[in-house]
């Protein structure tokens, strides 16, 4: 018996191991022979059919010791068809996505000054082996929008990959040579950070200096130049909690809107120096960030942070959320909370701070709820302050004395 192909087939169709054999060398052959992609597809098309024939051989039980005629087949099929995929293309899709890696990669990394300018000739090369091969130089306002564009006309070219097999074997040869560029080029990242800043020229502000480390030096030479891009070098680049702090400390002194720009930006990631200094820029523009994160409950150091730059910006708009807090669970947090909404000053926050003051079983609580209705310093908020004067603790004793003689000394509104 045959089955469809002419193959010699069992009285159970099954096949036998000589004809797969002779199928297995017929397709080593044709792939010997194969020159375009339609003899490609030839040639995995018997092996396709020799495939479903294994699988109708019979496999000895688990438990069998004979030799599984089936394995030496599959081991010859999985050889033949990773021949058949190593002599298939090269295609023009190959060179249109190496092209666009290369331009993610150029758009996405900060160079070097060398960096860039390696990476500027190897887009040069290549869309001059472009033009050349497809008689259409692709260009653009930059290195990356030119590879776009050199992308774009190697798609359209529709080259085939037989009929246009020098073409495209030219254009992968040089999207090769671009990929092994742009990965030779100098990045950012390749340099120590003594070197990233050397070649930013941060330490070129220095002359005879008595601070060290320099770096303090130099950030004290460009916060009196205004150079605020330096100082926020120096904060991104330098590794230290000393450097850190000068640096922030400097870009909240500079106050501008650079500045509050790169601590926005941190403070949208809940970075606790970020959150600092922004409130000590007074920046009513990071209130909605900041309000986002009074409810952080499971962060108390966050809150801190946030409660005490909301308090320093002053902007009535967290005293709702802030007055809610007063009822959590932590009295740290209810504390911070308090002292918050006394830095506001917003009357509205009166009565809250009251009741903390008459009901909450926690005196540095107490106490800085009667701090607060001090600073808040209407005659309604020094009131309720001052009806503790005579307190059992100490702390909530000493606010109320001060808001007695605030009232005692000026009148004040209501």
């Amino acid at each position: 018996m045959t089955d469809e192909d002419g193959a010699d087939t069992g009285d159970d169709g099954s096949v036998p191991a000589e004809s797969l054999d002779a199928r297995l060398d017929e397709a080593a052959a044709g792939l010997d022979e194969a020159a375009t992609e339609a003899d490609l597809d030839a040639v995995d098309a018997t092996l396709d059919d020799v495939a479903a024939a294994v699988e109708t051989l019979e496999r000895p039980d688990e438990d069998d010791e004979a030799e599984d005629p089936a394995d030496e087949f599959e081991d010859r099929l999985s050889t033949l068809r990773d021949e058949v995929a190593e002599r298939r293309g090269p295609y023009p899709e190959d060179v249109v996505e190496a092209v666009e890696s290369a331009a993610e990669t150029v758009r996405d990394t900060r160079w070097t000054e060398s960096g860039e300018d390696d990476v500027a000739a190897a887009v040069e090369a290549f869309r001059d082996a472009a033009g050349e091969t497809l008689d259409a130089a692709p260009d653009g306002p930059d290195p990356a929008e030119t590879l776009d564009a050199a992308a774009a006309v190697v798609a359209a070219a529709a080259l085939d990959p037989d009929d246009d097999a020098g073409a495209v074997a030219a254009l992968v040869a040089a999207s090769d040579d671009l990929t092994a560029a742009v990965e030779a080029a100098e990045e950012w990242d390749d340099l120590s950070v003594r070197e990233q800043l050397e070649a930013a020229e941060f330490y070129g502000v220095l002359g005879h200096y008595k601070d060290f480390p320099p770096e303090w030096a130099a950030l004290k030479e460009h916060e009196m130049r205004g150079n605020v891009e330096q100082v926020l070098l120096a904060l991104d680049s330098l590794d230290s909690e000393f450097m850190e702090r000068h640096a922030l400390e400097t870009l909240t002194r500079m106050n501008d809107d650079r500045a509050f720009e790169a601590m926005q930006a941190r403070a949208s990631k809940r970075d606790k120096p970020g959150i600092e200094a922004i409130g000590k820029m007074s920046a009513n523009e990071a209130v909605e960030t900041l309000v986002e994160y009074v409810d952080a409950d499971s962060d108390p150091q966050l809150q801190k942070v946030t409660f005490r730059a909301l308090g320093e910006i002053g902007d009535e708009r967290a005293t709702g959320p802030l007055a809610n807090k007063l009822a959590m669970e932590n009295d740290v947090v209810r504390s911070h909370a308090a002292r918050a909404l006394g830095m506001i000053g917003d009357t509205r926050a009166v009565r809250p701070l009251a009741t903390t003051l008459a009901d909450d079983d926690v005196e540095t609580v107490r106490a800085a709820a009667a701090w607060a209705l001090r600073q808040v310093g209407t005659r309604r908020a020094l009131e309720r302050a001052a009806e503790y004067a005579d307190d059992r603790s100490y702390l909530v004793a000493h606010e109320a004395e001060r808001a007695r003689e605030a009232l005692d000394a000026d009148p004040v509104e209501a």
